[in-house]
């Protein structure tokens, strides 16, 4: 194996070597496809292919409701249908096609030939189609979730939901947040260290910025909710009675959980889609983006204030007039950053001369739209009006104006702008024009009078409405502008389709912008650049069409090919100094055989075939271990050229590279779930009641104490094997040893999981109790994994001084292990002695 490059006599040769390692097999080789420019496109065209579906299901909606008295759903279909319709929506289109985009374009806007991580991305991929399959073939046959996109218990647990239904919602989500996760970290990571050198944070591209907000949210955001379907789905198969108010359980704890992800949700929808509007608006505009640092300032301030107005969905549940005041004015304040970003946005075009084409109109519709939205936002924020407007269609008139304004006006507005790029042919502008007309007015149109049948007091979700109230004329034309609306998103397929087919070829930058991503080639190659550039002002003020055939001859960085390697590069996460190489893997068929070993254990579950799942469950964990089977070396390499007289290391080699940021980053979703856990366990021993419960389990000292001595010598274990690398010593004796001080722990816990817990069911304190213990063993049972491929990684050979990556990365997860089993474990102790100054339920405010 050499470690020079393989020089390129001319730019041809070139591209043909860095084709013949990048490319995506033909044929069946389209299913090992982990290149992001794929992947990308097929987020999209599946994310659209979902928008459809939920736009049929709202149009069966609009019949239903055209006119009093309808028989045309009964009420069982239309509550799957309305269920479908928003599940759709909000998990199935909205935020995997702001990913397919963000996959697409991340790269090649940082100046990187792939994300970090190409494998995760075509699971999280598959993942996402297999769980919206899961959810849609329900639908056809007649089991769909029918409890509303928000799943409210008791109204989902099994006393009134005893089908599949509600288990079709709980384990395909779950199933489908697997993807967002998957694509939280990837981007987070990606964003932070694979950039051009020379772009430092100040230099990224604005639209990087939304998404690295976006995908931090997202870390945090998610994992409430995917806890909250889990609990929900304990309670159902097992009878775990966490929302059963009988046993202990509270129904509001759902609410918490949902909308402690439901309402940052909103802002994650559409935060990229204003990272899109500050790229193509400055383009339209024909200047530079006005208040470039204030804006990012603004979306970090709207993805944290987000985080405080989860309970501006509960005002009417009976919370504390305190409670009240400040969510209302939290919900308030948020107006604030997101109006800085607006007048920055109307700032960039009075400075400039903006010309009105396409993608223009509809950021001009996004701008009517959202803002009307807003309005009615902050008048809900209101508590008083909000009383009087809370479940009518008043507040579904609001989410559609937030929602379609907020996202899918600029995602249009970025499907017309970036579809030269995906296509090299540039559009000609024949439906366009009345399909956006189309679109504008029939939208109003539907959901303007939905403002005045909710402020005339129609509820929503209800299937049907008597006839003689005054509400008949209202939902007629809304259903009248909902087909009006469905014409021009009809307009728009065959618009795209005929861009596709008859466009007109162009060059680099068609629209003259000032960002990396035109600096590539149009369609785009697999590897994005032929070599990689220097970045030595802001990104959004380059010169695409000059930067492009400099980059495209190899003038720039890893202009050249080495062993077959796809390599790209890291730099420091502030500075953009090079920092080192990453090597990224290869095509794979391991990503679609995880994800359908994946879905086979979700569907035993759905199926309450559980002992049988266990075998899938298995099989996952072996095919992730054989992801890094040819992941490392079993020599050093130390420092190697890039171009441009640098050397740096491989990534295999430095302290802290993109596998190293993912696992920190992982950790920090899985902290948050395991804090919503902790919530829980405390909501319920404050606010639910049946408490304090009959019968209170005492674990005693002994065992609790020894796992978490066991946890934590693990982690010492772990340090001290990295040590041992470090000095050229055997590392095997300290991993051995810390794989049986997890095991030992995992047993202990799982041993007082079945003694001193005897019969969850009987009340939430148990199940939780439970449930705690639970997570912790899990975590060691994983910790033993991690040992032990550390101890088999050290005897392959795989481990030297400087090649510690692999002991590195086992040991933050470790270090969560110990931190979370005395976390866990201490609350199990603590919970009976609060129980004894528990505050009975009538007594409180």
């Amino acid at each position: 194996m050499t470690t020079t490059p393989e020089p390129a006599s001319d730019a041809i040769r070139l591209h043909h070597a860095l084709a013949k390692i990048w490319d995506t097999k033909p044929g069946l080789g389209r299913l090992a496809a982990v290149n992001h420019t794929v992947l990308g496109r097929r987020f999209i065209i599946a994310a659209f292919t979902f928008f459809a579906i939920g736009g049929v299901l709202s149009m069966l909606i609009r019949i239903q409701l055209a006119t009093a008295d309808s028989a045309f759903l009964g009420p069982d279909i239309y509550n799957q249908v309305f269920t479908m319709h928003g599940t759709v929506m909000m998990f199935l289109f909205a935020i995997p096609m702001f990913e397919g985009f963000a996959i697409y374009l991340l790269p090649k806007l940082l100046g990187a030939r792939d994300l970090a991580f190409p494998r995760l991305t075509a699971f999280g991929f598959y993942c996402y189609i297999f769980g919206g399959s899961i959810l849609i073939v329900a639908l056809l046959f007649g089991v769909a979730p029918d409890s509303g996109w928000f799943m409210y218990t008791p109204l989902s647990s099994s006393t009134y939901t005893p089908g599949i239904n509600a288990d079709v919602w709980l384990l395909g989500i779950t199933f489908v947040e697997i993807s967002a996760m998957s694509a939280a970290v990837e981007i987070t990571v990606s964003i932070l260290k694979l950039r051009a050198p020379g772009m430092s944070l100040t230099r990224m591209p604005i639209f990087a910025w939304y998404l690295l907000v976006v995908a931090l949210m997202m870390l945090v955001g998610f994992p409430p909710m995917i806890l909250a379907s889990v609990l929900l789905e304990l309670e159902r198969a097992f009878d775990l009675p966490f929302f059963d108010p009988l046993r202990g359980g509270d129904s509001l704890l759902w609410q918490h959980l949902f909308w402690l992800f439901g309402h940052p949700e909103v802002y994650i929808i559409f935060l990229p889609a204003a990272g899109a509007v500050s790229t193509m608006l400055p383009v339209f505009a024909q200047t530079r983006l006005v208040g470039y640092g204030a804006i990012v300032v603004a979306a970090i301030a709207v993805g944290f204030l987000s985080f405080g107005l989860w309970v501006h969905h509960m005002f009417t549940v009976g919370i504390p007039h305190l409670a009240l005041a400040f969510f209302s004015a939290a919900s308030a304040l948020v107006a604030i950053p997101t109006a800085v970003q607006i007048f920055a946005w109307l700032a960039t075009l009075s400075q400039g001369r903006p010309r009105f084409d396409v993608p223009m109109l509809y950021l001009v519709g996004f701008f009517v739209v959202f803002v009307m939205g807003g309005l009615t936002g902050v008048m809900l924020a209101m508590v008083p009006f909000d009383w009087q407007a809370h479940d009518t269609h008043f507040v579904v008139a609001h989410l559609h104006y937030v929602l379609v304004g907020g996202f899918v006006f600029p995602m249009l507005a970025a499907a017309y702008y970036w579809l030269p790029h995906m296509t090299g042919k540039f559009p000609v502008h024949h439906l366009s024009v009345p399909a956006f007309w189309l679109i504008f007015v029939g939208f109003h149109i539907t959901f303007f009078m939905m403002h005045l049948t909710g402020l005339r007091g129609m509820p929503r979700r209800v299937h049907t409405y008597p006839d003689g109230v005054g509400w008949e004329w209202l939902n007629f034309l809304s259903s009248v502008g909902g087909f009006i609306m469905t014409i021009g998103f009809a307009l728009v397929v065959v618009d795209i389709i005929l861009q596709v087919r008859f466009g007109k070829a162009h060059g680099r930058d068609p629209w003259k912008a000032g960002t990396l991503e035109w600096a590539t080639a149009t369609p785009p190659a697999s590897y994005a650049f032929a070599s990689l550039p220097e970045i030595d002002r802001r990104a959004d003020g380059l010169e695409p069409a000059k930067i492009g055939p400099e980059l495209a001859a190899g003038k720039g960085y890893l202009g050249f090919t080495r062993n077959g390697w796809m390599e790209t590069l890291a730099v420091d996460m502030t500075t953009g100094k090079p920092d080192h190489i990453v090597l990224l893997p290869n095509s794979t068929f391991l990503p679609l055989y995880t994800a359908i070993a994946t879905g086979a254990f979700v569907l035993c579950l759905l199926f309450k075939l559980y002992w049988i799942s266990l075998v899938p469950l298995a099989g996952v964990v072996v095919l992730l271990l054989a992801w890094t089977v040819p992941c490392g070396f079993r020599k050093d390499h130390g420092r190697l050229p890039i171009g441009n007289g640098l050397d740096l290391p491989i990534h295999y080699e430095v302290d802290r590279p993109p596998s190293w940021w993912a696992m920190v980053f992982a950790l920090v979703g899985n902290t948050t779930l395991y804090t919503s856990l902790l919530f829980g366990v405390l909501f319920l021993w404050l606010v639910a009641p049946g408490w304090p419960p009959p019968a209170i389990a005492e674990p005693g000292l002994v065992l609790p104490l020894a796992a978490v001595l066991l946890s934590t010598a693990a982690t010492l274990l772990a340090r001290r094997g990295i040590a041992a690398a470090q000095n050229s010593a055997s590392a095997l004796v300290p991993q051995v040893l810390a794989t049986a001080a997890q095991l030992a722990t995992c047993l202990i816990l799982v041993f007082l999981m079945a003694t001193a817990i005897p019969d969850p069911t009987s009340h939430a304190y148990l199940a939780a109790s439970f449930v705690v213990l639970g997570y912790c063993a899990l975590h060691a049972g994983l910790g033993v994994i991690f040992a032990g491929f550390g101890a088999w990684r050290q005897h392959a050979g795989y481990v030297s001084a400087r090649r510690t990556l692999d002991l590195r990365i086992g040991k933050l997860w470790h270090d969560y292990t110990a931190v979370s089993v005395l976390a866990g474990v201490g609350l199990v102790l603590l919970l009976p002695l609060l129980i004894g100054f528990n505050i009975p339920s009538g007594d409180q405010p």
